[in-house]
């Protein structure tokens, strides 16, 4: 049943791939750009989820169980991994999907964010993790709180989403039909294959998939004997444990979904024309590797990455999952005034003025 693991796995880099679908790049741009191009898509797909979950669990075919809430080290780690995934230049799904494409920056910060994962909870900072994550509150989930049903705060999120799409909706309906008409490519397929491989998807098919992937990925986990819906961090530090300890036990469904990931990313790539190798500089390796340190370290404090926590406690409505979203949108914002804007204002202060030559 772990095979179902790759399976899934392979359909979800295969959906990054084509949507570029990447939780930094969502959080980044709200800051820079004040674009919800990529955020709105992705609260979409905890509201899927979500509603999935609640409906599954309602009928006995899942049994959830949210994470405990320890404040420090959810929000300490949170800020960590968010100024880690502007460093590395993509979050942990997006590393993995990137390192599919032949990204050697992604392959670096993806070796470092599993190295330190694995340090982080099985190695000798195991205890500090656990020490850490032992300071928890009472309550794990906000319904928990108010002593009312998941369906509450799942039917007011998935209101609020809905209209957040809509105004989405109609301001981009707004410009293209203010804007230039698009330029379409010859076709390279005909059929199937031009959507599968040709065109690029929309961040919204991005979104919906990726909701409907985390629904089954509960189901297919739970059938394999784990409870739990789509993990990174974890399954992560299991590679690299089992790597130097030979631990087969290691090798479960949530890690055949990690590797799976990189087989769908790389399939996506090649048949759409898009994979090659590419090396980037001395700098943004050293960039991209101490960026997969932060990963490693904050998601294994977190409790879990923007996948774990940013898309599936949140659809469980935990205080985990929210607190450690809002953690990584600050940090993530932190990061891109620190190692994109802050430059960027820099060279513009220093350009030197355009020299006017008087008319003749």
């Amino acid at each position: 049943m772990i095979l179902t693991g790759l399976l899934l796995g392979a359909v979800l880099g295969y959906v990054l791939q084509r949507s570029r679908f990447c939780v930094t790049g969502a959080f980044r741009d709200l800051y820079l750009t004040r674009s919800t191009r990529y955020f709105t898509p992705f609260l979409l797909a905890i509201a899927i989820q979500a509603v999935g979950v609640a409906a599954l669990t309602g009928r006995g075919m899942l049994a959830p169980e949210p994470a405990s809430f320890a404040p420090l080290a959810v929000i300490g780690g949170g800020l960590i991994f968010g100024v880690g995934i502007i460093m590395a230049g993509g979050c942990a799904t997006g590393t993995y999907y990137r390192a599919g494409e032949g990204l050697i920056g992604s392959w670096v910060a993806l070796i470092f964010y599993a190295l330190f994962a694995a340090v982080m909870k099985y190695g000798p900072l195991g205890g500090f993790t656990e020490a850490a994550r032992a300071r928890t509150v009472a309550d794990a989930t906000i319904h928990e709180t108010l002593g009312v049903s998941v369906w509450v705060p799942t039917l007011v999120f998935s209101a609020i989403v809905a209209v957040l799409v809509v105004r989405r909706y109609r301001a981009a309906k707004a410009r293209a039909a203010s804007g230039r008409p698009s330029v379409t490519l010859p076709a390279r397929r005909t059929g199937l294959g031009h959507y599968l491989a040709d065109i690029p998807w929309s961040p919204w098919v991005g979104g919906v998939l990726l909701g409907l992937i985390a629904i089954a990925a509960w189901l297919l986990s739970t059938a394999a004997g784990r409870n739990g819906g789509l993990g990174i961090t974890t399954p992560s530090a299991k590679i690299v444990t089992f790597l130097t300890t030979g631990d087969v036990t290691l090798v479960d469904w949530s890690v055949m979904l990690v590797l799976g990931i990189l087989v769908g990313s790389f399939l996506a790539a090649k048949l759409s024309g898009e994979f090659r190798w590419r090396v980037p500089d001395a700098q943004t390796m050293l960039r991209s590797a101490g960026g997969g340190v932060a990963m490693g370290v904050g998601a294994a404090l977190a409790g879990g990455c923007t996948i774990g926590n940013s898309l599936v406690e949140t659809s469980l409505f935990s205080y985990q999952g929210w607190v450690s979203l809002v953690a990584i949108m600050l940090g993530t914002w932190g990061a891109a005034w620190f190692f994109l804007q802050r430059p960027q204002r820099a060279a513009e202060a220093n350009r030197p003025a355009p020299v006017l030559t008087p008319a003749s």
